[in-house]
């Protein structure tokens, strides 16, 4: 008995001093505890040599849930387009970004400005159909949150095919929640390109790449044949779609997972010869497993021959009848 509650003595005592890398756990979101393998996502952009080709550990990942038609008299499509957030090279951006779609911002806000080889463009709260589409808010278009965030660039990113950037006014911090995507590379858009800081790019298209096209190529208030000749990127209207590019849903889908690790539970620290990292899940399983064993042995019973001479400790007599 003694031996069994010094064993879990040890086990608890492990269990509190290990260096386990779990703080903060708790205060993260349920989405970040979904790791996504990259392996599965098929349907990119063109990629360019650039860093943004490689999916990285935990990096936020959201879906967005479109309806649309290709066509004047086609059917109605439905899609989802899975982008990767580069939070560690845009960290104001991206935090922006989940906030918003985290108080549902987006959920049925429409695409207001499409151009094909060019960028589809959404995020404002004002573009909601009122009634019947396209019958919506004056402020389409120019409307946001009313909280803005500072131009953030960094030398990774850039406006490759498929990128995810910040819309914003004439002013370089002026970006709120409009964001677009690029339908092709779009390099011209890059602050090293440009006069007055160019725009923000902050994630990429890992999956759905062929809605984005579809998108990009819907008729249009300027360009009414599902095939566009003609850029069009001057005024909102002017690229407004005729037929609704609707946004059904934005939501964090996880977290890229590239390594198995939140897939997985395995901590391997990068670099070393042999996995120094904890295996966490695994260790918990195995404590928890001993545990049980340890609490739900049964000690086997002491067998007693003809030659036990046993004896007690004390006895309990009767007092109204005498000891035989």
């Amino acid at each position: 008995m003694r031996e069994r509650i010094a064993i879990l003595l040890v086990l608890n005592f492990i269990l509190v001093v290990m260096p386990f890398n779990v703080q903060g756990v708790d205060d993260a979101p349920a989405w970040r505890s979904n790791g996504l393998d990259p392996n599965l996502w098929t349907d990119g952009p063109v990629p360019e040599d650039t860093p943004m080709n490689t999916s990285y550990q935990g990096n936020a990942v959201l879906v967005i849930n479109v309806t649309y038609h290709t066509g004047l008299l086609s059917d109605e499509v439905t899609g989802n387009i899975t982008i990767e957030l580069f939070e560690q090279w845009a960290p104001i951006t991206t935090s922006n970004i989940i906030q918003h779609i985290e108080s549902g911002l987006y959920d049925g806000v429409f695409f207001h400005r499409v151009v094909n080889d060019f960028v589809i463009q959404s995020g404002d709260p004002e573009c909601k159909v009122i009634g019947t589409y396209p019958l919506t808010s004056p402020q389409c278009g120019g409307g946001g949150t009313g909280e803005t965030i500072p131009l953030e660039h960094d030398t990774n990113l850039s406006h490759v095919d498929g990128a995810m950037g910040m819309a914003r006014g004439a002013e370089e911090d002026s970006a709120d929640s409009q964001w677009y995507i690029t339908d092709t590379q779009q390099h011209g858009l890059d602050p090293e390109n440009r006069d007055d800081g160019g725009y923000a790019v902050f994630g990429i298209v890992r999956n759905g790449m062929t809605h984005v096209r579809d998108i990009a190529s819907t008729p249009t208030v300027t360009n009414p044949g599902s095939d566009q000749g003609i850029q069009n990127p001057g005024p909102d209207l002017l690229g407004r779609p005729i037929q609704e590019v609707r946004i059904d849903s934005v939501r964090m889908l996880g977290v890229a997972d590239p390594d198995g690790t939140v897939r997985f539970g395995v901590m391997i620290d990068a670099g070393d010869d042999f996995p120094t990292g904890k295996v966490l899940s695994a260790t918990i399983l195995v404590m928890l497993i001993l545990t049980v064993l340890l609490i739900t042995r049964i000690d086997p019973p002491t067998m007693l021959d003809e030659d036990t001479l046993v004896t007690f400790d004390a006895m309990l007599v009767d007092e109204e009848k005498p000891p035989e």
